[in-house]
């Protein structure tokens, strides 16, 4: 010790100082044995840590020292990606025009506080796939229970949030949308299970490998949610519409077709712009035919109250009608009871709220099983009529966790909260703060591909 100088004194208590303010941070003792590394690193040198560099071939060290910079880099991004923030990118329409297909997002972890992994022996930047050799990109040994640290704040209704699929714990690797507890309402457990050629391989997920959403949160812990007519109530008080909200709506025109110009006014992605051709529908809508006895063309396409206001006054639009509720389909959460809950009519229904509890009567045990089953982890049976849970008789359940109602802006475009049910605390990611880049995929890199307006632009709950 005699021999250790004063420079390597003062990296050693900067590097422990971080080293404990990181462990107090974790809530977790057992990094404490850490500091060991540490004074071996730093001070006795025991362990040759850097051995390599005293090799007499240049080759050797050159290639050593590349092998060393990555797998720095690779801890690094590891550490960054849990526990400060991660890119994402927005996948699909259920947000617009509140976020875009195209926009790259930055992801803070410390919005709501990270969450110690499940899986810590994972590869950086990678979900739950490796590319090119499509295996599993994380071990499932060692699994650590939930835990989230401090963070700033905590989820705020309206906030727009990225989190885990919650109904991604099993999947069909084949066939991943819509869900598997739809597929299996849909084809029975054990179609799914025997035909792997269509299905492929049924397998599970921890928490933190499953897919990552983004929906806003319009419902919270304790809530009772209800939507009605396409408006949301919350504890019988109608709440305000987000400001770039869209809804389907048919649009007849006078016999002419829109132009690029007219789509690009009322912001209509070419993915967006689709026709409705068929008469028996087109006459239960309640469209005329022309004087020819043909249809006007009638297009489906989603549109915000900015562009609904901005279609009334073309001269081509003859007619528009909001899309009906009958036509959103009928596997809403939970899919296999009939609730007869619907897309634009959903609830009431309450949220759980840690700590709090519910009766387990028919209904209740339908909404509310996937919670105390899949997420909360206990055992569930019904004999003869009486419910089980953990061995032992419940005619009620206490909730461990907190518990909320996601949606997207693009309501009637929108696999949500109400197909797949509530998101548990422990699958909450981030929260989306900064647009990086936005690409616009039906233009040109210069005909307005790049959306200058949308770079660096903070994202904001409504």
């Amino acid at each position: 010790m005699k021999n250790i100088s004063k420079k390597q004194w003062i990296k050693f208590s900067i590097a422990t100082v971080l080293y404990l303010l990181f462990t107090l941070w974790m809530q977790n003792a057992w990094l404490l044995l850490g500091i060991v590394v540490l004074v071996d690193i730093f001070l006795t040198k025991y362990i040759p840590w850097g051995a390599w560099k005293k090799s007499k071939n240049p080759k050797v060290r050159n290639i050593l020292e590349w092998v060393d910079d990555i797998v720095f880099a690779l801890i690094a991004v590891y550490f960054i990606n849990i526990f400060i923030f991660q890119n994402y990118q927005i996948p699909s329409s259920s947000l617009e025009k509140s976020l875009l297909v195209g926009d790259y997002l930055f992801v803070s972890k410390l919005s709501y506080g990270p969450r110690v992994p499940n899986t810590p022996l994972s590869f950086p930047l990678v979900q739950n796939t490796l590319p090119i050799f499509n295996c599993n990109s994380y071990v499932e040994w060692p699994s650590w229970d939930y835990k989230r640290v401090k963070g700033f704040g905590q989820v705020k209704r309206n906030d727009i949030v990225v989190f885990n699929f919650p109904a991604g714990d099993t999947i069909a690797v084949k066939v991943q949308n819509p869900d598997y507890y739809s597929l299996v309402e849909q084809f029975g457990r054990e179609r799914i299970l025997l035909d792997k050629e269509t299905f492929g391989e049924v397998m599970y997920r921890p928490v933190d490998k499953r897919e990552n959403f983004v929906k806003r949160c319009v419902g919270m812990p304790g809530d009772m949610f209800e939507v009605r007519d396409n408006k949301i109530y919350i504890d019988g008080n109608i709440t305000e519409d987000p400001e770039h909200m869209q809804l389907n709506y048919f649009v007849e025109t006078n016999g002419s077709l829109f132009s690029e110009d007219q789509f690009r006014l009322l912001n209509i992605s070419k993915e967006d712009r689709a026709m409705a051709t068929n008469p028996n529908e087109l006459a239960f809508l309640g469209f005329k035919p022309n004087e020819n006895d043909q249809f006007n063309p009638v297009y489906r396409i989603p549109m915000t109250k900015q562009a609904l206001e901005k279609a009334k006054k073309l001269s081509i639009v003859k007619n528009i009608i909001i899309e009906p509720d009958v036509m959103g389909g009928n596997m809403y959460y939970p899919v296999d009871y009939e609730t007869g809950w619907t897309r634009d009519n959903y609830g009431p229904v309450w949220i759980p709220k840690k700590g709090e509890s519910v009766e387990l009567n028919e209904k209740n045990l339908a909404v509310y099983k996937r919670c105390i089953k899949n997420y909360e982890n206990n055992d569930l049976e019904i004999k003869n009529g009486t419910i089980y849970i953990n061995g032992e008789v419940a005619t009620s359940y206490t909730f461990k966790y907190d518990y909320y109602f996601m949606m997207g802006d693009n309501r009637h475009k929108s696999a949500d909260s109400r197909s797949w049910g509530f998101v548990p605390e422990d699958h909450i990611v981030g929260k989306p703060i900064l647009i990086w880049l936005s690409l616009d995929k039906d233009r040109s890199l210069f005909d307005g591909g790049i959306r200058w307006n949308r770079l660096f632009r903070m994202v904001h709950a409504d």
